[in-house]
């Protein structure tokens, strides 16, 4: 085994740059810029695999303010378990979807904050040294997000800043809350002038990228073989970005999907929350069957939402304020209304993935849906027992799979059932000892 390198000469200077066309990159922290005693402390990473066999798609949504536990989880447990009245709504999905009890994320609380963790599971959001960590979309994203014309979709209703969608330095990913600017986004073809705007933007960033390279390899020459093997991830890495910026090329002169169907027409209101919603599974459904992206977030902002404009019920508070019910039977009736229908809109979703074929397989059968909560009981801001609903994806469903309620079983385990489920090589996401447990693909 090679003695880590030390050597007494000068440090390279952090702040040395590889120098392009109106740009300055910083380099990747190498052994050669620390003090020698300190250079044998740098490790390796891994580089990301690629997927592989049928496509598969994430669509993950988090309503904020969950929903009523009595209502939502059923009695028993396995393949016999009695259907809650919220899982009712749902009784024509039951062989399609899995229902999770005594799951939550470790070391996950703070009440409302925690919705911005539902897919990155990062402890503690609510301390004030708190940074988030890379979502499970993201993760996704990175990996296979080239195969697509959108590496992901990041949507929300009511909000334009909570997002489920954070990047791997922790910065968060602003929702799109405009189902209409998604749509001419994902279908409508720009100008040929545009395209060429795009094309140009894109010819740029690979010849910066080209010169870069050649730059980092001069440097390469005369380094330590653990620095020639850090900057050699970091050529890969070079690579890798001019690789995505060629498929993006691809991209702009490929003729996006035909749909026949008109512009969706985005609710003017917060209070027409429900509407919103609706829309935006439509939008998804569409853009998952014309193969635009395969990971979707989508963010329900019910405690930025007001008294809601329901056809036909009549709720006379607002969506957060029914949620700190105080156990009081009008809030609760009223609350029971909104809680209902968002299962039956989960039904149509599901419902309509069902119908979509692609190619010898139901649509839902490549597409996995989770929604879910950070918040097992809103009215006391409550974190563990999480309500998780997991449709789709080609497993065996028609369960509820029972963990401690007292000591939470961790979700991040679904998620590395998820990666897996996607074709992408992992064994660890967040918080996971490891797959989910109970879930087997049929």
């Amino acid at each position: 085994m090679n003695a880590p390198y030390i050597g007494t000469r000068q440090p390279i200077s952090r702040r040395h740059f590889l120098r392009g066309a109106g740009i300055a990159l910083s380099l990747p922290l190498l052994d050669s810029m620390l003090p020698g005693w300190a250079r044998a402390a740098r490790g390796a990473v891994p580089e990301p695999n690629a997927p592989g066999g049928k496509p598969r798609r994430l669509f993950a949504i988090c309503n904020n303010l969950g929903l009523l536990p009595d209502q939502f989880f059923p009695a028993g447990s396995g393949r016999d378990y009695q259907a809650s009245p919220y899982l009712a709504q749902l009784s024509g999905h039951r062989d399609d979807f899995t229902v999770f009890s005594g799951v939550s994320h470790p070391n996950v609380d703070g009440g409302h904050p925690a919705d911005i963790c539902f897919l990155t599971a990062a402890p503690h959001p609510g301390s004030g040294s708190f940074r988030n960590t890379i979502s499970l979309d993201q993760h996704i994203a990175e990996r296979i997000g080239i195969q697509t014309r959108f590496p992901s979709l990041t949507l929300g209703v009511n909000t334009r800043s909570r997002s489920l969608s954070w990047t791997g330095i922790g910065v968060a990913i602003p929702p799109e809350d405009k189902a209409a600017g998604v749509f001419r986004q994902l279908f409508l073809q720009g100008t040929a002038q545009e395209v060429r705007a795009q094309m140009l933007r894109l010819e740029t960033g690979q010849s910066i990228l080209d010169t870069i390279a050649g730059q980092a390899r001069d440097l390469e020459r005369g380094l330590p073989m653990r620095d020639r093997d850090r900057l050699d991830q970091y050529f890969t890495s070079v690579r890798d970005l001019e690789h995505r910026l060629r498929v993006s090329r691809g991209w702009e002169t490929k003729p996006k999907p035909v749909v026949h169907v008109p512009v969706p027409v985005d609710p003017p209101t917060p209070a027409e929350y429900m509407e919103k919603v609706r829309v935006m599974y439509d939008l998804a459904r569409l853009a998952f069957e014309t193969d635009s992206t395969r990971s979707i977030t989508l963010m329900l902002d019910s405690v930025a939402t007001p008294v809601l404009d329901i056809p036909n019920t009549t709720i006379t508070d607002g969506y957060h304020n029914l949620s700190h019910h105080g156990h009081s039977e009008v809030k609760r009736s009223q609350l029971k209304v909104i809680d209902e229908l968002h299962m039956r809109l989960l039904g149509r979703l599901l419902a309509d993935l069902k119908s979509t074929r692609e190619q010898e397989d139901r649509l839902l059968d490549r597409t996995m849906v989770l929604y879910g909560s950070n918040l097992g009981d809103a009215n006391a801001h409550i974190c563990t027992n999480l309500p998780a609903i997991f449709a789709g994806g080609g497993f065996r469903h028609g369960q509820h799979l029972v963990f401690d309620r007292e000591q939470n079983y961790p979700l991040p385990n679904l998620f590395v059932s998820i990666l897996q489920r996607m074709g992408i090589e992992a064994d660890r996401f967040g918080s996971s000892t490891g797959t989910m447990k109970g879930l087997e693909v049929a």
